[in-house]
């Protein structure tokens, strides 16, 4: 079953736009190989305050997401340091 990818729209306009062209390719294709096919087998879920998201490791940088139903939701790209502090205000503002 393919699963449709919905991206907030901070991660076009903030996060992609910070990495470097190499690293957005892996993880393009991590995304699409991996999360749009089996997003429950590649993703690992989160805990404690982030419990019900999963992330996607590629490298240094982090995935977050959440599959709702036939969908999976990407709330950030991010370097591994920075992800867990600064998402929980992007997934506030839903």
């Amino acid at each position: 079953m393919a699963y449709t990818l919905v991206y907030h729209p901070e991660v076009q306009t903030k996060d992609v736009p910070t990495l470097n062209r190499d690293v957005v390719k892996r993880i393009q294709s991590a995304i699409e190989n991996r999360l749009a096919v089996e997003p429950q087998r590649y993703g690992e879920p989160l805990r404690r305050t982030l419990k019900g998201y999963c992330k996607l490791r590629v490298g240094d940088y982090r995935v977050v997401f959440r599959i709702v139903k036939s969908e999976v939701w990407i709330f950030a790209i991010m370097h591994r340091r920075d992800v867990y502090q600064r998402i929980e205000t992007r997934l506030s503002l839903q």
